[in-house]
């Protein structure tokens, strides 16, 4: 059974005050902050605990390795970074999850047959430089580098600079065909985005695929001035445009069963309480169950929003996983149920260029995204028995 420690996972009990958010609550861990980079040392150490080799790709993905690395890896792991106050199990429950596996594996005394790596990819989320999965992305030449390099945080420190500052060199940055190329199947374990699981009576379950999905950012002109001085009437405020826009945006999901569509982030300059704001930008997620869905939806957002720019920033088409391992490893865990989700994930990015499979973990609420976010002991603990068994049977 899984170390435990104060009723969760005794990893996550280990890492439970780094980012912890006294604002938003929950945890920011964004993208080589102090607290990333500590969650960071903490896999390291205890990776090398458990006797595995540490090695670093050229796009800031951090790997355990268990043994020699080679072709043919059996690889699983995730991501330690969260959105702005986000739970602390998206991302690093299955981090832990792998790690406890590998524990597990070596206290029963079992030799791998094929290399096999724990890795934690750089920047899933976007929540610092925009771009979600940007560590795989990289990996596989779906992005730039160059307009990787280029991209800033609110801050405006480039992710050029704020990798030099971590102690990465970004001229490396782009396509890694050696990493990509010793993957030969990837499994990542992640706790569910929704309630799925909960509806259907089950701890685990296997990913059938992900929603098509994308972001875009939408900016509003007007003219800032004194918000007591200037009349209501002559106003040129972009946030009426911008609120005009949110509403559409509700709308045209609505009217389209299936999809999403949410503004989560909006910014005015120049932002004083007594400032008519000059600019207004927002950023709009969309996703639907395929990729034509997604963009019809978000072509009838753009044609209703009048946004002076409507600039798209990021965007997954939509994923099936692997059928012959989705059916064997559900299968092999006795039947446990089979569900696409609408998150998108590191998996989903592999996914196109080598054989990939989802495990999730029961959230008996259903809220992520959130400080909210949860998974039962038990449940989890399932998870790492699930996780274990089809290492075991693919190792």
């Amino acid at each position: 059974m899984s170390e435990t420690a104060h009723g969760v996972l005794a990893g996550l009990d280990e890492i439970r005050d780094l980012g912890a958010d006294p604002v938003r609550g929950g945890y920011s861990r964004h993208l080589w902050s102090t607290a990333e980079l500590g969650l960071r040392e903490w896999f390291v150490e205890r990776a090398t605990r458990l006797g595995l080799g540490i090695d670093r790709d050229r796009n800031g993905n951090l790997w355990a390795w268990w043994g020699e690395p080679g072709a043919d890896a059996v690889v699983t792991g995730s991501h330690l970074d969260s959105v702005p106050g986000g739970g602390a199990y998206d991302g690093p429950l299955g981090v832990v999850s792998a790690l406890d596996a590998v524990a597990r594996l070596k206290a029963r005394g079992f030799t791998p047959h094929r290399p096999f790596a724990v890795i934690v990819f750089a920047e899933e989320e976007g929540s610092r430089f925009g771009v979600a999965c940007l560590g795989s992305r990289l990996m596989v030449g779906s992005l730039d580098p160059a307009v990787a390099g280029a991209l800033r945080d609110r801050d405006g420190v480039t992710l050029a600079d704020a990798a030099r500052y971590a102690g990465e060199d970004p001229e490396l940055f782009g396509p890694d065909p050696a990493a990509l190329g010793r993957i030969g199947l990837f499994i990542e374990l992640h706790v569910e985005q929704g309630r799925g699981l909960v509806d259907l009576g089950s701890a685990v379950g296997v990913a059938s695929g992900i929603l098509a999905h994308g972001r875009w950012r939408l900016s509003f002109e007007g003219e800032g001035n004194h918000a007591g001085a200037t009349p209501m009437i002559g106003r040129r405020d972009p946030m009426v445009a911008a609120a005009a826009a949110i509403l559409a945006v509700r709308e045209a999901a609505l009217a389209r069963p299936g999809t999403r569509a949410t503004v989560g982030r909006l910014e005015a300059v120049p932002g004083g309480t007594n400032v008519i704001p000059s600019r207004v930008q927002l950023w709009l997620d969309a996703r639907a169950e395929t990729d034509a869905e997604a963009h019809e939806l978000v072509a009838t957002i753009a044609a209703r929003a009048s946004a002076s720019a409507f600039v798209e920033e990021s965007w997954s088409s939509s994923v099936e996983f692997d059928a012959s391992l989705r059916d064997r490893f559900a299968a092999g865990l006795g039947g446990v149920p089979v569900l696409s989700t609408g998150a998108g994930h590191d998996a989903g990015v592999l996914a196109a260029h080598v054989p990939s499979a989802m495990l999730f973990v029961r959230n008996p609420s259903g809220v992520s995204h959130a400080p909210g976010e949860f998974a039962e002991l038990a449940d989890c603990v399932a998870g790492t028995d699930a996780l274990e068994s089809l290492l075991v049977s693919v190792l």
